[in-house]
């Protein structure tokens, strides 16, 4: 695998290049506070693709949005097709975890003409919030931005202690989450500190409805893979997955005992599973 970096008109967007270069383009996108090491256990098995692991904006090794802004979820959609300009790929496969697989259900819904086939792991669509919850939501998110200057960024003293701060967060393997830590982390003076942008984790000032959020999901034209662990997150629970699916035009679900990181944690399992849709 290689690093390489695509130009984007917000910024530099960082990613991990391996496969085939001669394969079936195949872009993806990791889930929120990972980087593009959470595909590095799937890629000797996917090496007939030519796979491209997106750094997303503000993650790994990626450029931080300019400063004064934040990161709406909708921004998301023209950061992947910016990719996909940028890589000269008119058409792709995606494959997506988490946010990411959020991200590609968006990028599938609104230019289908750009996704081939789309593979998701423990997400289809975008969390949803409800309606009697937005004013006190905005009012958090505004004022959790207003004072979000005031915080230090704090140095962390070696590497395993990121990944004892990483595990305790994520229900995850050592491993898995070594991976991630790894390609997340800077030398600074006095050992380490996180190369993500502090802004990902202040919330988000708007969700949009599960009525919403399904209007997307019957948006998606492109053949559809959802891989799912059991037992299922409570922000994707097993109940909202299959409502969702039901409105997708073609798609199909597998359900795998694991936990939610089970792309890193269980490559031997999924890999043929998405080798399986992703050739078509």
């Amino acid at each position: 695998m290689q690093e390489i970096f695509i130009d984007s008109p917000r910024g530099r967007i960082a990613a991990l290049r391996g496969g085939n270069p001669d394969g079936a383009p195949l872009l993806a996108m990791h889930g929120w506070l990972d980087n593009a090491a959470s595909f590095v256990p799937l890629m000797p098995r996917l090496a007939e693709f030519d796979v491209v692991a997106l750094d997303l904006p503000g993650h790994g090794a990626s450029a931080h949005r300019a400063e004064g802004y934040d990161y709406a979820f909708v921004d998301w959609i023209h950061d992947a097709i910016d990719a996909l300009d940028g890589l000269r790929w008119p058409r792709a496969r995606l494959l997506g975890h988490s946010m990411g697989a959020a991200i590609a259900t968006l990028v599938a819904a609104s230019a289908p003409g750009r996704v081939e086939r789309m593979a998701l792991i423990e997400a289809l669509g975008p969390i949803a919030g409800a309606a009697t919850q937005a004013g006190e939501r905005l009012r958090a998110a505004v004022h959790a931005r207003r004072t979000a200057a005031d915080r230090p960024r704090r140095t962390i003293p070696n590497v395993e202690l990121a990944v004892k701060a990483r595990l305790a967060v994520g229900d995850m393997s050592d491993a898995a989450a070594r991976l991630i830590v790894t390609r997340n982390l800077e030398a600074v003076e006095g050992g380490w500190r996180w190369r993500s942008d502090p802004r990902l984790v202040l919330p988000s000032h708007l969700r949009i409805t599960e009525e919403a959020a399904v209007s997307i999901v019957e948006a998606v034209e492109a053949p559809t893979l959802l891989i799912a662990a059991d037992p299922a997150p409570p922000y994707f629970t097993a109940q909202l997955r299959d409502a969702r699916l039901k409105h997708l035009r073609d798609g199909r679900l597998v359900v795998l005992p694991g936990g939610h990181h089970l792309h890193m944690e269980q490559p031997e399992v999924v890999a043929p599973l998405l080798l399986e849709f992703l050739r078509g």
